[in-house]
């Protein structure tokens, strides 16, 4: 029974980290919406006017995740996506207040 016990153990241990490098390998589907809409929430409280810079890094990790993306370079558009929503999230922070409120 114990053989037969480590053996299963190895089995779902080998199962699960086949699925977990298996969900790494695909398209950052996930990755790539969160950072559209932090750039979205960024651009409706102002970010424009108020975190230009951060923005416009923003957009420009989205545009290289989406040509990534394309071309099936997976681990390099989920890094720029994660990156671009960092940079978004960056420029909100920026344009909001201390009562979380859009600057005027």
């Amino acid at each position: 029974m114990g053989r037969a016990r480590t053996h299963l153990q190895r089995l779902l241990v080998a199962g699960l980290a086949a699925f977990v490098l298996s969900a790494c390998a695909g398209p950052p589907v996930q990755e790539m919406s969160d950072a559209r809409q932090a750039i979205e929430a960024a651009e409706h409280a102002g970010a424009l006017e108020h975190a230009p810079m951060q923005l416009r890094f923003a957009r420009d990790l989205i545009s290289s995740a989406e040509t990534k993306l394309s071309k099936r370079a997976y681990n390099g558009a989920r890094r720029d996506a994660r990156l671009a929503r960092e940079k978004a999230v960056e420029a909100l922070n920026m344009t909001l207040d201390e009562t979380g409120q859009p600057r005027p």
